[in-house]
């Protein structure tokens, strides 16, 4: 289910290259190799390279074994950086991928499974990371093939009017990706038991959490269109967080509190409702909105400048 568009070549130049993170003890690793991709399996867990060294040695250089936490990619700690932190930049260069333009196709496939430790943090990572094209993304449209538990599956996908469950995430990451369903997997092929015999990922209380959900991530190609660009993506993060702070509220009590005094005007040129609720727009809408406010003499992105550095430093 990878596979799209690459298939297996005969030689190891030819093979779709694939970045999988957290191999553990390589299970997953030799199903990648057996369908006939290069792999370079990027390790955190020292314990494990054993195991992958001795299985790397055994698939004659379509195997490469990296010590590295895909989680730490590029931290934002200053001076050299301490294994398992990796550099972007080095790892591509090892990797032998070139940065390619935004509207080019995928540069580079990348799979793992995903910590539930902090797993919504990691995810808001690689989404800040995404609409910034900094880290993997200075490179291009990465694509991410990820398990991640269930719960946040149903959140990336929520539809607009769910409001407990449709949150700035979920518009981002709609906004920001073709989000992909590939594969669900029962939690006991992952999980071990506990001492009582349940899980040790137990069920979400409101949310489906029964499965982990092998998801696509790919960038979108339009993402970078009209007023939206890397320069300014943080501002328009913060924007959409700061919406759903109360995701009930009214979007002209919202533009308001934003000191805004032409809503109607900017509302009906958008053609929103007036008596719209945060949580009853679309990930579209959110972009138009905020394109217009960058066309508008009353909005400037200072206006969130300090909230937006904050929140940036906490992801990184």
């Amino acid at each position: 289910c990878l596979q799209r568009g690459a298939g297996p070549g005969p030689s190891s130049s030819s093979q779709p290259l694939l970045l999988e993170f957290a191999p553990g003890p390589g299970i997953l690793t030799q199903s990648l190799l057996e369908a006939g991709f290069r792999v370079v399996a990027l390790e955190s867990n020292s314990d494990f390279l054993t195991d992958l060294q001795s299985l790397e040695s055994g698939w004659d250089g379509q195997l490469k074994v990296i010590y590295g936490d895909f989680f730490r990619m590029d931290p934002m700690a200053k001076g050299a950086l301490k294994p398992p932190a990796v550099s972007s930049e080095k790892l591509f260069e090892t990797l032998g991928v070139a940065a390619v333009p935004w509207r080019a196709d995928v540069p580079l496939k990348v799979f793992g499974i995903v910590p539930q430790q902090l797993e919504r943090n990691r995810l808001w990572r690689l989404l800040f990371a995404m609409y910034e094209c900094s880290s993997v993304y200075r490179y291009g449209r990465v694509e991410l093939n990820l398990f991640i538990s269930e719960k946040e599956y149903t959140i990336l996908t929520a539809k607009p009017g769910k409001s407990k469950i449709y949150q700035a995430l979920t518009v981002l990451a709609q906004l920001g990706y073709e989000i992909e369903l590939l594969h669900k997997e029962p939690w006991s092929s992952f999980a071990t038991s506990l001492k009582n015999g349940g899980l040790a990922i137990p069920k979400a209380g409101r949310l489906p959490n029964d499965h982990f959900c092998l998801v696509r991530l790919t960038p979108q190609q339009n993402l970078f269109t009209g007023g939206l660009k890397p320069s300014n993506a943080s501002t328009f993060i913060f924007m959409v967080k700061q919406s759903f702070a109360k995701p009930k509220s009214k979007l002209t009590d919202r533009l308001n509190s934003w000191s805004l005094d032409n809503c109607d005007t900017l509302l009906k040129a958008l053609e929103i409702p007036k008596n719209a609720a945060m949580c009853n727009l679309y990930p579209e809408d959110y972009k138009r909105l905020f394109e217009a406010l960058q066309n508008s003499d009353l909005f400037a992105e200072t206006f969130f400048h300090d909230e937006v550095l904050a929140s940036t430093r906490t992801m990184n």
